[in-house]
């Protein structure tokens, strides 16, 4: 069990030195919802990406309801992205061992277009630098404009509706 372990953290280690830092240019082959896609890659790889810096509500899953613009939000990533050649700044490799990238369409940042569109929230937690003030500026000017999630009187955050989801998950379980 250890040695599972301790080969899964040095191949994760090195997955993780291997991409992050790196930019990887290829075609969307799908978008799984608002904030994560699938990138077929010059080297024919396939590369499963979570969007830096964004929360996108979450869509209908089979164990779970989505949230009201889930659903809204994948279709608006979908026509800005899919089957369409895109570069991903890989930043940082998630806990799914999914890249974590900046998706940029012909100079566009999506990620930022997606949160300026009340399509997505700025995910505080995660953000530095420069994306940090640039998204949560956009995020205000999508608030206070009422674009998108933001028609909602109160949207509830993806990850308050997943902690709550997995709550009550556990508790059906028991």
């Amino acid at each position: 069990m250890r040695v599972t372990l301790a080969i899964g953290i040095l191949l994760s280690l090195f997955y993780s030195d291997a991409f992050a830092g790196r930019a990887v240019d290829g075609i969307v082959k799908a978008v799984y919802d608002g904030d994560t896609i699938l990138l077929a890659t010059r080297e024919e790889s396939r590369l499963k990406i979570r969007l830096y810096g964004i929360d996108a509500p979450e869509t209908t899953k089979p164990d779970a309801p989505g949230q009201p613009f889930g659903a809204i939000a994948k279709r608006t990533l979908m026509y800005k992205v899919m089957g369409r050649q895109v570069l991903a700044e890989i930043v940082d490799i998630d806990k799914y061992q999914r890249a974590v990238a900046i998706i940029r369409y012909n100079g566009r940042d999506i990620n930022r277009e997606m949160v300026s569109e009340g399509m997505a929230w700025a995910y505080r937690q995660y953000l530095q630098g420069a994306y940090a003030s640039e998204y949560i500026e956009e995020e205000s000017r999508a608030r206070s404009h009422r674009r998108g999630l933001w028609r909602e009187p109160n949207p509830r955050p993806p990850w308050d509706y997943r902690k709550s989801v997995m709550k009550a998950g556990r508790m059906r379980s028991r």
